[in-house]
């Protein structure tokens, strides 16, 4: 299991390269949205070869539509959101303090959701040690962005 440790870290990685090729082509094209739906179709391809090689794509049934969440149908948009701040901000203000704060937003709502067991995840309580490693972030995103 110390692998998927692992494949996180390089999708963080990614995540980080991402933005930049993502301005990239947003500057190429001349326009931020039109690279953000070349982003999409990339994303598609890259989901549907890895579901097709593991065999793991499969379509869902009517009752496993009608059974999920109405929120669960957003993700798509939150994940497009993200595609756009890349598009949009990452080269302006920087790839550290970008994915800085991209992470350290991302885990301090995470303690929240965690905390309150929303969106589908477990409760986990909001501990001191968890607080405390959110304002360390929060504070490490502070220099990284005004350095």
């Amino acid at each position: 299991m110390w692998y998927l440790y692992g494949f996180v870290l390089l999708a963080g990685v990614a995540n980080a390269v991402q933005a930049g090729q993502n301005g990239a082509l947003a500057k190429s094209f001349g326009g931020s949205l039109s690279a953000g739906l070349v982003v999409a179709a990339g994303t598609a391809t890259c989901v549907l070869l890895v579901g097709l090689a593991s065999g793991k794509l499969t379509l869902p049934t009517t009752a496993q539509v009608l059974e999920a969440p109405w929120w669960a149908w957003f993700g798509g948009v939150l994940g497009g959101g993200i595609v756009v701040a890349q598009l949009m901000v990452a080269r302006q203000i920087g790839a550290a303090p970008f994915l800085g704060m991209l992470v350290t937003a991302g885990v301090v709502a995470s303690i929240m959701l965690d905390h309150f067991g929303w969106v589908g995840f477990e409760r986990h309580p909001a501990t001191l040690w968890r607080i405390v490693g959110g304002l360390l972030m929060i504070g490490g995103v502070a220099l990284v962005a005004s350095s």
